[in-house]
């Protein structure tokens, strides 16, 4: 089997693009910037940064991985538990998965998705 080297990522060098506000937002003046760094079929990798505030969140019909690179978020799933995270900490969201996050500081995240 080969393995292709992709792509080495600094993301604090990494322009995201321009912010664009969150549409599921709950608060007034959340912004969040993506950028997918590797896509193949169902499969995604990227960056994503998210500025101050609230919004609700789903995983309809995939799962995400993602690692906290900066910032500090609290993430409640419906119905059930709530969780702090902050930079280092890693966290999965399966498929079918809803929740609120309430993002305490711009937060900057690497995520992976995979559709069912």
């Amino acid at each position: 089997m080969t393995v292709e080297f992709i792509a080495q990522v600094s993301p604090d060098k990494l322009d995201l693009g321009p912010f664009e506000d969150k549409p599921t937002a709950t608060t007034e003046g959340v912004r969040e910037a993506t950028h997918a760094l590797w896509t193949s079929g169902s499969k995604e990798v990227g960056f994503w940064e998210c500025t101050p505030g609230t919004f609700t969140a789903r995983r309809d019909g995939y799962t995400e991985m993602c690692q906290i690179l900066a910032g500090s978020v609290t993430i409640e799933t419906d119905g059930g538990d709530s969780v702090r995270l902050s930079a280092g900490d890693t966290i999965v969201m399966p498929s079918g998965w809803v929740g609120t996050w309430h993002v305490h500081e711009t937060l900057k995240k690497t995520y992976v998705t995979i559709a069912d």
